[in-house]
């Protein structure tokens, strides 16, 4: 029996729903960006979204919850996980251990889950070449005088360690141009910058060229 124009068209259709995949979001930017806040109201827009929860070594900070901010691990148990390649990326950042887990991420991709990790700059430059077919978003501060004041509000540094975070973090503003797009979290501003991320997820996920993603 011949294909009816419908018919045909029902196809088409079909196809083009087949070819969505799982996406993969690299969120990123120097220290006291507020990349942290970025992350919880992004949780509130996209609940549907997996957001991949990073290891550390690091003391746990007030009203901070483990497995939900970060997971909280002592050095030996990260350097076990680390030695069993658990971490898509892992990295010493000011004299502590951060790691990203891999197998949240892959069983989120194979559900068909987007994916959203959280990371410094330098993990993102590896998971860069691990899935270039990532989209990476550098989150910046308005002004380095803006910068500054939220690192001394966070109260989680001082003297010659405040000065070097912020050192880092100049420095890093310079990666910039390597990711796929740089959204400003400017200070009373975040609604904007949720709004323009909002709109990067929702076009990524409506291209053509759905790339594939594989741990």
């Amino acid at each position: 029996m011949a294909t009816t124009l419908s018919e045909r068209a029902d196809e088409i259709i079909g196809s083009l729903r087949s070819r969505k995949r799982a996406h993969v979001f690299v969120i990123s930017g120097p220290s006291g960006v507020g990349k942290d806040s970025v992350i919880e109201r992004l949780r509130e827009r996209f609940p549907e979204i997996h957001f991949a929860v990073t290891a550390t070594t690091r003391e746990r900070r007030p009203g901070e919850m483990d497995g939900v901010h970060y997971h909280f691990l002592d050095a030996q148990t990260f350097a076990e996980r680390e030695a069993q390649r658990e971490f898509l990326e892992s990295a010493d950042v000011y004299g502590l251990r951060y790691g990203v887990p891999k197998w949240g991420i892959r069983e989120a991709i194979d559900r068909g889950q987007d994916v959203v990790i959280k990371v410094d700059v330098q993990g993102a430059a590896t998971i860069r070449t691990l899935l270039p077919e990532a989209t990476f978003i550098f989150i910046a501060p308005e002004s380095l005088t803006a910068l500054m004041q939220r690192l001394r509000t966070r109260k989680t540094d001082e003297g010659e360690a405040l000065m070097r975070r912020f050192n880092t973090a100049t420095q890093e503003l310079s990666s910039a141009g390597a990711f796929d797009y740089v959204i400003f979290n400017e200070d009373d501003r975040l609604d904007a910058a949720i709004d323009e991320i909002h709109a990067i997820i929702v076009a990524q996920r409506a291209r053509t060229d759905q790339p594939a993603f594989a741990l």
